[in-house]
């Protein structure tokens, strides 16, 4: 053994005189405070490594998915396997000398993970073929929040609210739930034996014979022993069973890849994170959540995390990751590095409005949380995000203030992730509640199910760009809070087909008629009071008289009549009076300025139907001020009767 281990740091030391690979200063600090024979968890990043631009090249002349997905799993482990071979007999033999333990190659991104004392270190430093060693900490864990989630005293049963709002269940209604579909959860595991997970498990084989792996411990039991892996897997794939429907895709199949400790709050790297990912990859799952990730600047975690994303790409896989719950701290983990990785990477299709500032593509949809009322959530970490601090990208550079240094906007969409009722993973009849980003990227995953059991070849670009162009956006642009908005599954597949709804549907009132107005590309649409039809039209308007009372006034094209686009009226008749106010400004970015005769009351509305404020007034003159960014309706109450009026705070 003696001889052979010479042999081998021979041929390592003989590579003195060629390029030597770099000892990040975070590894030669932890050097510095730990004894010559303690072991230090470390990754090498190889010298030789793929080229993310030249796969995605080669992967978009596929028809498939498949095609995509099994090309670049055979391409990437043919690199590794000829680039690491050399060095893992060296470390393989450093670990029989009591050098380097718990060896774990990569080729999803090509390095090698693993424990190695001083003398090791130093020894791989001389490799040419290597071409970074860095200390790699455990420092990821699933999202947290500073809030406790309100449990019901008893959960409602039938289909939950987080569902519901995202029109998953109409979607059902289509024969679309996800069957077919196979998603790669990387988790904490998950209670494979709740009864509405039943049937909806991977089928591993002998080999997985409990539906997944445990890349932490490295055994094929994933079982959930924390409970947040359970709660998501409830909103992907939760089929009611046990009496409440909590998943988007009840028709899904779930392979379970466990990335984390069995012990509750202990941290997990970058390494096992991609191993999972390579893991769910080559046994063939379309779309991976990840409701995990980790905020700040850490440039190695980062690369790792973007390089892995990369090649699921390639491959033609979406990575739904959250944002995080950092949204309350930007006070200690600032802009641009409040949302964390692999949330923060780029997305698979550059939205219009990031167009300013372009760069690079990757796969991941970062999720935030938004409220019942399509609001964001306090906790929901914000963007932007940049990588123009790492020389392998250097994209997507941040300026606070600068119009063309944006960063890279994040999220790219929300869902809803305040108080989420899904899985208990201690009782397996049984439902919590919960909230944080981790519970809303679950509802996306879901929803991309949806859309895979309609047509499994989409790219991830076909995805991200339906997702984001259909979701309902309450500012009207792709921001830092909520992304491009609050994803709707209905639209989404509706939108498959190129038909989605009209945009910025709005009224005018003028002489007791209303008047509808929108915008949209169809030959022809029809109109809605009420729900009921009455009337069609080739232009993007239409006149309406209505009896007073409460009307919900809807369009959709005519080719897919369900999907409506819906603005509520309580409508009262002025004949001669001709009631009129004037707002302005509307839009605003400050406060509002309401003028109206005979005046008497304002009560202002979130979209939602909460009453926000109420103020009195008497001499036709009304200041609105202290709103939260979002759309309200204002009823002005006056003498002769009542007028609506919407406002836009941004």
């Amino acid at each position: 053994m003696k001889k052979t281990f010479f042999t081998l740091l021979v041929l390592c030391l003989s590579m003195v005189g060629m390029a030597q690979a770099t000892i990040e200063p975070s590894l030669q600090r932890e050097m510095s405070q730990r004894g010559n024979d303690e072991k230090i968890r470390i990754g090498i990043i190889m010298q030789e490594q793929s080229k993310a631009a030249d796969l995605l090249a080669v992967t978009n002349t596929f028809a498939t998915n498949k095609e995509r997905r099994e090309y670049v799993v055979k391409t990437l482990k043919q690199q590794a396997k000829a680039s690491q071979a050399d060095l893992l007999r060296l470390l393989e033999e450093m670990q029989r000398n009591g050098m380097v333990d718990d060896i774990r190659p990569l080729w999803i991104a090509n390095a090698i993970g693993c424990e190695a004392n001083a003398q090791a270190i130093n020894d791989l430093a001389q490799r040419s073929d290597i071409k970074t060693l860095y200390h790699c900490e455990n420092t990821v864990l699933p999202p947290k929040t500073n809030n406790v989630a309100v449990q019901p005293n008893e959960i409602t049963r039938g289909i939950a609210q987080n569902i519901l709002i995202i029109n998953a269940d109409k979607v059902w209604e289509l024969g679309y739930t996800g069957e077919g579909v196979i998603v790669g959860h990387l988790d904490t595991g998950a209670n494979y034996n709740h009864h509405d997970l039943q049937g909806r498990m991977w089928d591993g084989g002998e080999e997985f014979p409990h539906h997944g792996y445990d890349v932490y411990e490295q055994n094929n039991d994933p079982m959930d022993t924390w409970g947040h892996g359970t709660h998501v897997a409830g909103t992907i794939c939760g089929t009611g069973a046990a009496g409440t429907q909590t998943g988007a895709a009840p028709g899904a199949t779930l392979m379970e890849v466990k990335v984390f400790a069995d012990e509750p709050d202990v941290e997990s790297n970058e390494f096992i994170l991609c191993e999972g990912m390579q893991f769910a990859m080559e046994h063939g799952a379309q779309v991976l959540n990840m409701s995990l990730g980790k905020s700040g600047d850490d440039v190695q975690y980062r690369r790792m995390m973007r390089e892995g994303c990369d090649s699921m790409l390639a491959a033609g896989i979406v990575v739904v990751s959250t944002s995080g719950n950092m949204g309350q701290f930007q006070s200690f983990i600032p802009i641009p590095y409040n949302a964390g990785a692999p949330g923060t990477c780029p997305s698979p299709w550059i939205h219009p409005d990031q167009a300013v500032n372009p760069g690079g593509l990757s796969s991941v949809i970062c999720v935030g949380s938004t409220e019942n009322n399509d609001q964001v959530s306090a906790f929901s970490s914000r963007g932007p995000t940049t990588w123009a601090d790492i020389p392998e990208y250097a994209d997507y550079p941040y300026v606070a203030g600068d119009a063309t240094q944006i960063g890279l906007i994040k999220p790219d969409v929300s869902a809803p992730g305040g108080n989420v009722v899904s899985l208990d993973w201690t009782n397996i009849e049984g439902y919590k509640a919960d909230l944080g980003t981790s519970f809303a990227a679950p509802a996306v995953t879901g929803t991309i199910a949806l859309m895979l059991s309609k047509n499994p070849d989409l790219t991830p670009a076909q995805i991200d760009e339906i997702l984001e162009t259909t979701a309902v956006n309450p500012i009207g642009y792709k921001n830092n809070d909520i992304g491009s908005g609050r994803i709707d599954a209905l639209a989404a597949i509706l939108a498959m087909d190129g038909c989605g709804p009209v945009a910025n549907l709005d009224y005018t009132i003028e002489n007791d008629i209303v008047t509808l107005t929108w915008e949209g590309n169809a030959e022809s649409y029809l109109v809605f009071v009420d729900g009921e039809e009455v009337g069609s039209t080739a232009e993007p308007r239409f006149d309406l008289e209505l009896e007073d009372g409460d009307h919900e006034l809807c369009v959709a094209p005519s080719e897919c009549p369900t999907q409506k686009s819906c603005v509520s009226l309580a409508f009262v008749g002025v004949g001669e009076n001709k009631l009129q106010a004037n707002v302005y400004p509307n839009p605003s970015a400050g406060g509002f300025t309401v003028e109206c005769e005979g005046m008497t009351e304002v009560n202002i509305y979130a979209v939602d139907g909460k009453l926000v404020k109420q103020i009195a007034t008497a001499n036709g003159l009304c200041s609105i001020d202290g709103l939260s960014d979002g759309i309200y309706l204002l009823k002005i109450a006056t003498e002769n009767g009542t007028l609506n009026q919407r406002i836009v705070k941004y």
